[in-house]
């Protein structure tokens, strides 16, 4: 299923909604059949961390619920399952970081960066190295 404008900027909406309150975002990108999300889990108390089901379940609720209403349709929108890595170093933060930038020029979306307005890039991280 191919989201089309309106739907990306929900999905876009909803990663930057929980940006500073559950994860600290990095980089993003919001395909026309996928997202790809990289972040820096928050503490949620002084001795825990949210859960990676304590982010991506009410990010996927929401976003579904929006755009399931904006296309009419009912049901599930997003996979059960997600694709989800623990970053382990700088060199492989990098790359993760690297591949979803390009994302949108790899799947052939555009041909420069300047053009794609669901590339939500918040490099803060990264300079951290």
């Amino acid at each position: 299923m191919e989201m089309i404008p309106e739907a990306r900027d929900i999905v876009a909406e909803g990663i930057l909604f929980f940006d500073k309150k559950r994860y600290e975002l990095s980089i993003a990108v919001v395909m026309t059949d996928h997202a790809h999300i990289l972040f820096r889990i928050l503490k949620k108390s002084e001795d825990s961390y949210f859960s990676l089901q304590e982010i991506l379940k009410p990010l996927k609720g929401v976003t579904a619920r929006k755009v399931n209403k904006l296309l009419g349709w009912k049901g599930q929108f997003w996979l059960a399952e997600s694709f989800d890595r623990i970053i382990r170093n700088e060199k492989e933060w990098r790359q993760k970081y690297k591949y979803i930038k390009n994302n949108p020029i790899t799947g052939g979306l555009v041909e420069n960066l300047v053009h794609y307005k669901w590339l939500l890039e918040h490099d803060n991280f990264i300079k951290r190295y």
